[in-house]
C-alpha cells in the first residue's frame, strides 16, 4: 500500500477529470488537534486520490512530536498547489506565492478528489501580509481561505495561550514559594526577607508571574490573527494586570487576559481586511496593523473596560465592609468565594485587601482568607493525583507544581486549570474556598500577617494552627473532588484531555512493511482481545464493553479508569472517522502495558463521524501514562492507514469463523 508520503501517480496515467491537467506536482498538509488517525487518515486519502486522478502528491504530516515528511523548499517551489487539511494552527508563510486551499481535516478524508480539482483554482497565497491588504482570503472561520494561519475555535485559541502560560505560572510560582520558604519571616505588614540574595530570588519569581498574563493573553490572540496580533495581545493583557492605569487597586487578572486576547486576535484579523494602496501592504503586518491594534486595544480597556472594573472593586469592598458584624461563618463564606473565583483578579484581590486591612484589629477575617488561599492550586493538584488517567503527563506535572505553590499562598497556581475549562475548576474551586473560609471563620482562626496557605501557620503566624490546616484539607478535597466530578460528568474539553489527544496527534511515520515485516499489532491483540460481535447498541455502552474485553489481556489494572478516560477522550473529538470506523482510544495508569482491541458491530453503532456513517469496525487502543516511545503512535498510524483500503476493511467485515480468524486478518496491519 502507498505510503501518503512518497504516494504519486504517473503523469497522464490513469488521466484526471475532466478539464484537470494530468501529471501536476501537488503537496499537502495534514493535522489535527485531537488524535492522529485523522491526520494519517487524511493523508492516505488525499495520497490515493491523487494518484487516482493522474497526479503526483507528498504528505506532510504534523504532531506533537513534530512534523513527518517535511516539505523541502525545493518541493514547494515546484509545486502547482497545496492543500493543508488540518484542525490545528499550520504556518503557511513557507507557501508565499503558491495557490493554497485551507480545511478542515475531515474534508481531506471524505472530500479529496474534489479538493485535488480545487486546489488547481484555489488562490494564491501572500504570504503574512496578504491579508492587511485587502486580500480578501482571510476565513474568520478556518474555511478555505488562503491568508495567515488556519483560523481554529475558540477553544484552541484558548490553549494556545495557556500552553504557552503554564512555564511562567510553574517558574514564577516555584521561585517565589522557594524564597518564601527559605528567607522569608513574618511581620505584620506581611512575610518579608532579611536576605538580598531571597528577595532577588522573590523578585525573579514576581518578573514570571506578572508576565504570565501577557503571554496568555498574547498567544491567544496569536493563534486568532497570526503575529501582528502578538504584540497587541500581550500589550492589552499587560494593561489588563495593571489597574493602576485605570484607577483600580486590582487588575482584571487571568479573565481580564482571556478578554483581550480574543480582542487583539479579532482586532487584527478585521484590519487585515482593509483595503489599502499597493505601497502600504508591505508595512502593514509589521507596523500599520500592530501599531494600529495595540493602541485601539490598550485605550480600549483603560477607558472603557477599566472603568467597571474599577467600580466593581470599590463596590465589592463596600459591600464587604457592611458584612463584618454578620455571622463568622457566612463571611468566611463569602471571602472564600471571592477568593477562588479569579485568583489574582478584582473579586480575589477585593477579599484579599479586606481581610489584609483588618489584621490589626479582626485577624479572624484574615484567617478565614488565608484558608481559602491555597485552595484552588491544592485542590487542582490533588485532582491530578486522585484521577491521574483523566489528566495528561503535562498537566500532573503543572498539578504537582500547584501544591508546591498553594502551600506557599500562592492561589494563582490553579490559573492554568481554571484558563482551559473554567465552567468546570472555577465552581469547584469556589465551593473549595467556600467551605475553608467558613471552617476557619466557625473556628476563630487568626492570621496575624497579610498572606495565607500552610507556610504562614509554619512561620508562627497563625492562632488556631490544628483548625486552620483542617479548615484547608476539607476545602482541598471538596475542590479535588468537584473538579473530578464536574470533569467526568460534563465531559467537558480539559488540558488533560487536550494534551493527550495532541500527544496521539503525533508519530513516527512508517513505512508500509513487506509482507515478512511483523504486524504494528504483534504483541497488543490477540484472541483474547478481539470480539466478533458487541453487544452494545450505544458508544457508551460500547466503550465499557471493549473495556471489558481489554482487561481480558490481563494488562487492564483499573477497568473504570480506562472507561473514564476513554469517554474523556471521546468528547474533546469524536474517534468515530468515517467509512464504518471508530478507534476510541486512551493514555492512562489504568493499564500497566499497551493493549489492542477490535471488534464487529452488524447493526452499527452511532458515533458522531461527520460522514454519517456507523460504526461497525471498533477498535479500542490503551497505553500506560508513563508508557515510554510511541509505540501507541505507531499502532494508530499504520491502523488508521490500512483501515482506509476498502478491501481491507470488507474482509474484517465479511469473516467468519472465531476471534482466530479476524486476527489473522488483522495482522496484515504493518
Amino acid at each position: 500500500m502507498a505510503s501518503p508520503a512518497s504516494a504519486a501517480g504517473p503523469a497522464g496515467k490513469n488521466g484526471g477529470a475532466e478539464g484537470d491537467s494530468p501529471g501536476r506536482k501537488l503537496l499537502a498538509v495534514t493535522a489535527c488537534p485531537t488524535g492522529i488517525a485523522h491526520t494519517y487518515m487524511a493523508a492516505e486519502k488525499l495520497a490515493q486520490a491523487a494518484q487516482a486522478l493522474g497526479h503526483a502528491m507528498k504528505v506532510e504530516t504534523q504532531g506533537s512530536i513534530g512534523a513527518e515528511n517535511v516539505l523541502s523548499d525545493r518541493e514547494i517551489a515546484e509545486a502547482d498547489g497545496i492543500i493543508v487539511a488540518a484542525d490545528k494552527d499550520v504556518d503557511l508563510s513557507r507557501f508565499a506565492g503558491k495557490r493554497v486551499l485551507s480545511v478542515g481535516v475531515a474534508e481531506g478524508i471524505h472530500r479529496p478528489e474534489r479538493l485535488i480539482r480545487d486546489v488547481l483554482e484555489a488562490p494564491v497565497h501572500r504570504g503574512p501580509g496578504a491579508g492587511a491588504g485587502g486580500g480578501g482570503d482571510v476565513d474568520l472561520f478556518g474555511g478555505a481561505g488562503s491568508g495567515g494561519r488556519e483560523r481554529g475555535s475558540v477553544y484552541k485559541a484558548l490553549m494556545n495561550g495557556v500552553s504557552y502560560m503554564i512555564p511562567f505560572v510553574v517558574v514564577g510560582g516555584l521561585l517565589i514559594a522557594v524564597s518564601l520558604a527559605l528567607g522569608g519571616r513574618t511581620t505584620p505588614q506581611g512575610i518579608v526577607f532579611d536576605s538580598s540574595f531571597w528577595q532577588s530570588v522573590n523578585d525573579i519569581g514576581v518578573i514570571g508571574f506578572t508576565l504570565m498574563i501577557p503571554v496568555l493573553s498574547g498567544y491567544i490572540a496569536y493563534a486568532i490573527g497570526d503575529r501582528p496580533a502578538l504584540v497587541p495581545g500581550m500589550v492589552g493583557g499587560w494593561v489588563a494586570s495593571h489597574g493602576e492605569l485605570y484607577d483600580s487597586k486590582a487588575g482584571a487578572g487571568f479573565i481580564g487576559a482571556i478578554a483581550t486576547g480574543f480582542l487583539a486576535g479579532y482586532l487584527v484579523l478585521w484590519i487585515k481586511k482593509v483595503r489599502v494602496p499597493d505601497f502600504v501592504r508591505p508595512v502593514m503586518p509589521i507596523i500599520v496593523i500592530p501599531v494600529v491594534a495595540t493602541t485601539s486595544l490598550g485605550l480600549f480597556f483603560i477607558y472603557v473596560i477599566g472603568r467597571p472594573i474599577a467600580w466593581v472593586f470599590e463596590h465589592l469592598t463596600s459591600w464587604l465592609g457592611g458584612l463584618t458584624g454578620a455571622s463568622a461563618a457566612l463571611l468566611g463564606v463569602v471571602l472564600g468565594l471571592m477568593i477562588s473565583f479569579d485568583m489574582g483578579g478584582p473579586v480575589n484581590k477585593t477579599a484579599f485587601l479586606f481581610g489584609a486591612g483588618l489584621v490589626s484589629k479582626n485577624p479572624e477575617v484574615m484567617g478565614m482568607c488565608a484558608a481559602a488561599i491555597p485552595v484552588p492550586p491544592l485542590g487542582q493538584g490533588l485532582a491530578t493525583l486522585l484521577r491521574r488517567g483523566m489528566f495528561s503527563a503535562q498537566e500532573r506535572e503543572t498539578g504537582l507544581a500547584a501544591l508546591f505553590m498553594g502551600c506557599f499562598g500562592i492561589t494563582e497556581g490553579a490559573i492554568p486549570f481554571a484558563a482551559a475549562r473554567p465552567a468546570r475548576v472555577i465552581p469547584a474551586n469556589m465551593a473549595g474556598g467556600a467551605v475553608a473560609g467558613a471552617v476557619a471563620g466557625l473556628a476563630a482562626v487568626q492570621d496575624n500577617v497579610p498572606h495565607g496557605g500552610p507556610v504562614v501557620a509554619v512561620l508562627g503566624a497563625v492562632e488556631g494552627v490544628p483548625m486552620f490546616f483542617v479548615a484547608i484539607a476539607i476545602g482541598t478535597v471538596v475542590t479535588a473532588l468537584m473538579t473530578v466530578t464536574l470533569m467526568t460528568v460534563g465531559r467537558g474539553p480539559s488540558v488533560g484531555a487536550a494534551a493527550a489527544g495532541s500527544g496521539a496527534a503525533s508519530a513516527e511515520s512508517a513505512p508500509a512493511g513487506s509482507a515478512s515485516a511483523p504486524s504494528a499489532l504483534s504483541g497488543h491483540l490477540t484472541a483474547r482481545t478481539v470480539r466478533p460481535q458487541l453487544a452494545a447498541r450505544g458508544k457508551e455502552a460500547a466503550i465499557r464493553e471493549m473495556a471489558g474485553l481489554l482487561a481480558a489481556s490481563g494488562a487492564v489494572t483499573d477497568v473504570d479508569g480506562l472507561i473514564a478516560a476513554a469517554l474523556a477522550r471521546e468528547e474533546l473529538g469524536t474517534t468515530g472517522l468515517g467509512e464504518e470506523i471508530a478507534i476510541p482510544h486512551a493514555k492512562t495508569d489504568a493499564v500497566s502495558a499497551p493493549v489492542v482491541g477490535f471488534a464487529r458491530s452488524d447493526e452499527g453503532i452511532e458515533w458522531g463521524a461527520l460522514d454519517g456513517t456507523k460504526a461497525r469496525l471498533i477498535f479500542m487502543i490503551a497505553v500506560p501514562g508513563a508508557a515510554a516511545g510511541d509505540e501507541h503512535l505507531r499502532i494508530l498510524a499504520m491502523l488508521s492507514r490500512k483501515l482506509m483500503d476498502p478491501e481491507f476493511r470488507e474482509r474484517l467485515l465479511s469473516a467468519e469463523g472465531e476471534a482466530e480468524a479476524l486476527v489473522r486478518v488483522l495482522e496484515e496491519v504493518r
